[in-house]
């Protein structure tokens, strides 16, 4: 069996640490301790424990842009590309929930240059999937009178606030979960 790379076990304890104690109370050596490894070897991937939980978050939102492109390129209808696309970041969100938590909860102590680096990697996630309501408008099967930038907002912090309150062992799946909210998108957009 061969052993999980550093940079993994490193955030993989990062992230289990930052969600138990939080990111504030959550020391170097601790992360370095629970993963096995030196501090040298951490700082050989990650220059600082802000890099961590820019990482953290930065790998859920890579894999949600890369789907996010598959979708928009697909060449299936708008409202069935939207539906994909809304269904696919809340079952993303779902399955990497402690990542996103500990992200949104932690995100102001980050450094200047890597929140900035954050808000440009959502805007561009977040102009994407806007260009998907903006083309429905554009072609009459989306209603024009909500700005696409306020469903994207609204819709966005659904999303976000799934934290509060979903529950792994609840009634509703994740794909049942994105699957509802991505009916409750399209279908609050037809004209």
């Amino acid at each position: 069996m061969t052993e999980e790379p550093v940079p993994a076990r490193l955030l993989s304890a990062a992230t289990r640490l930052f969600a138990e104690r939080g990111f504030d109370r959550t020391s170097v050596q601790e992360i370095v301790a629970a993963a096995g490894v030196t501090k040298g070897a951490m700082y050989h991937y990650f220059g600082s424990k802000d890099d961590l939980l820019h990482e953290i978050y930065g790998r859920v939102l890579r894999l949600q842009t890369e789907q996010l492109e598959k979708v928009v390129a697909s060449g299936e209808p708008v409202a069935a590309r939207l539906h994909a696309a809304a269904s696919d970041v809340v079952v993303s969100s779902i399955d990497n929930l402690d990542d996103t938590t500990i992200f949104f909860q932690s995100m102001h102590q980050l450094s200047p240059e890597n929140r900035k680096a954050v808000r440009a990697e959502r805007r561009r996630y977040h102009v994407l999937f806007r260009s998907l309501i903006e083309e429905g408008q554009r072609e009459g099967v989306f209603r024009t009178d909500k700005p696409a930038d306020i469903v994207v907002d609204f819709f966005f912090g659904s999303v976000h606030h799934l934290a509060v309150w979903y529950r792994s062992d609840g009634r509703l799946s994740a794909p049942e979960v994105g699957a509802h909210y991505a009916d409750l998108l399209v279908g609050s957009l037809r004209p």
